[in-house]
């Protein structure tokens, strides 16, 4: 693959020489590209590792694996092609939303979801304002290249916060926030960079926010109809096969996408709402189908990051050093925290929580895509935009991500983990109007030291099985429920909701689920949730 060159359109009718001919991709070629991609992406799981180990945070070693194959580095692989790059990474930020918001608890950002939309709209116009402000009397850019950069520079990322944030635990409202801001912002701050990347002067502010307002109302509507409408039918139609779930909810996300950007809508608030729908519809084989889209979120991390570190030229970039520590040193230390105070005044936030919001808003794939758009409208010094951006990403995520933990710790934010919560995976079985629910008992659960007929079931519902070290019985009333085992739970259709509602209780409160507050439903669950957080 040395010398392997991929340009965009000016490539085949640009310069001096004559247009040449593309090659066919041949069998020969295939095994090529599928060799080097299989190497790259071992060398990415490889990574991961190395990474967690030193609070390195993974989107710099794919940039890197990237840069490392490209025309600066030992693969010599020539890649130019902007508006490529900018199609896979959209259908890469599809599968990165899909699968945030498949794992998002809807019962953790409930109480946050005001504050976070505040931050994801407000914060959005404050940050991309100060930013834009700085870029064009500090560095001297022209206002539109300014803008640009504002709006590009101004949406969070979901990846980078979470890849650092998973090393300590924080207040529900915190994680609350930061979850639903990197969801939701994406969409106002798209839609910016087109508006502002187009031909032409900016002008009518009042219309472009109307139009703002207009695609997000779309993108919710479809999102939400959606979600729901394919929630209810994978609830309903048992699927011949336990793998095709996961590749129906995925379907169903894109479809969200896709339905969204068509109807003139924000694609990437449907695709994030639709995918948080799903994944709070407690749907059949649910574990395998956040296991399989983790694993195309990982896939679509990694070809992303590696693609945008190939569309780089390091050796160009050292005119855009100074410029992009300039405007990143304005947007951490001033824009981001204006930003977090201007949006949660309303909301009476404590300064710690403030404090750690204004840090943590990290920047990771979703500006370097948003840099490529100037690059495909044909704006000038869009180059320079793309390596201004690429600079601040790197530079102050190396900087941001390894000082998170540190910063919660001496906030005093991080909070002892609670009781760790149960693995249930349902199988509909339709023929006998039943469900059945493969329960696992993790470590730290609560349900450790219960007997099965402590546990309550409602009629309807009972522990037919359970295995321990690799041995299965039929348990007996008094039989003691230990770490590790797993339980097979018969339910009929009627009480399956009620029987799983009282098996997570049970994990989190144990013999004393009852007397917690906790009971069969989520009341009690929601009390602790508003006491802790406050909303």
């Amino acid at each position: 693959m040395a010398g392997f060159r991929c340009s965009g359109p000016e490539a085949a009718h640009g310069g001096t020489g004559p247009a040449r001919k593309e090659q066919p991709l041949t069998v020969h070629h295939l095994n090529q590209l599928l060799l080097v991609c299989s190497l790259v992406l071992l060398i990415a799981v490889a990574a991961v590792r190395i990474s967690s180990r030193s609070g390195l945070p993974t989107l710099l070693v794919y940039l890197g694996i990237g840069v490392a194959i490209g025309q600066d580095g030992v693969g010599d692989v020539h890649f130019s092609n902007a508006e490529l790059t900018q199609v896979i990474g959209y259908a890469a930020l599809v599968v990165i939303l899909a699968e945030g918001g498949l794992g998002t608890k809807w019962k953790e950002i409930r109480p946050a979801l005001p504050a976070a939309s505040s931050l994801a709209v407000v914060g959005v116009a404050v940050s991309v304002g100060v930013t834009a402000t700085a870029a064009h009397y500090l560095i001297g850019l022209e206002w539109r290249q300014a803008l640009i950069i504002g709006a590009v520079v101004s949406s969070t990322d979901a990846a980078a916060v979470f890849s650092v944030l998973r090393k300590i635990p924080l207040p529900a409202r915190v994680t609350g926030i930061l979850e639903a801001e990197s969801g939701f912002n994406d969409a106002p701050v798209v839609i910016l960079v087109v508006a502002f990347s187009t031909a032409g002067p900016v002008e009518h502010w009042y219309a472009l926010i109307g139009e703002i307002a207009l695609e997000l109302a779309i993108g919710a509507a479809i999102g939400l109809a959606v979600g729901w409408l394919g929630a209810y039918a994978l609830r309903h139609v048992a699927l011949p096969a336990s793998g095709l779930y996961p590749i129906a909810v995925m379907a169903i996300a894109v479809v969200a996408y896709a339905a969204g950007a068509l109807a003139h809508g924000s694609g990437f608030l449907a695709v994030y709402l639709a995918s948080m729908l799903l994944g709070n519809a407690k749907l059949p084989h649910w574990p395998a189908t956040r296991g399989f889209a983790e694993g195309l979120g990982w896939i679509a991390q990694i070809g992303m990051f590696v693609l945008l570190g190939l569309l780089v030229t390091p050796h160009e970039m050292g005119d855009d050093i100074w410029p992009a520590l300039v405007i990143g040193l304005v947007l951490t230390m001033v824009a981001r925290p204006l930003s977090v105070v201007v949006s949660l005044l309303p909301f009476r936030i404590p300064w710690q929580e403030q404090t750690l919001l204004s840090w943590a808003g990290l920047r990771g794939a979703v500006p370097i895509i948003l840099a490529t758009i100037p690059m495909v409208s044909g704006i000038a010094e869009s180059k320079r935009i793309f390596n201004i951006v690429f600079v601040l990403v790197v530079v102050y995520t190396l900087v941001q991500g390894p000082t998170l933990p540190w910063l919660a710790r001496k906030l005093r934010l991080g909070e002892s983990p609670g009781a760790a919560d149960l693995g249930i995976e349902s199988a509909p079985l339709e023929r006998l109007r039943g469900h059945l629910l493969s329960v696992a008992i993790p470590k730290g659960s609560r349900m450790h030291g219960v007997e099965v007929g402590e546990l309550r079931l409602p009629p309807g519902a009972a522990v037919t099985l359970v295995v321990r070290d690799a041995k299965s019985f039929v348990p007996m009333p008094t039989t003691v429920l230990r770490l590790g085992d797993e339980l097979l739970v018969v339910a009929t259709d009627p009480v399956r909701d009620a029987a799983e509602r009282r098996l997570r209780a049970v994990g989190q409160g144990g013999k004393l689920a009852d007397w917690l507050g906790i009971g069969d439903g989520d009341g009690g669950a929601e009390h602790r949730t508003r006491h802790r957080t406050g909303l």
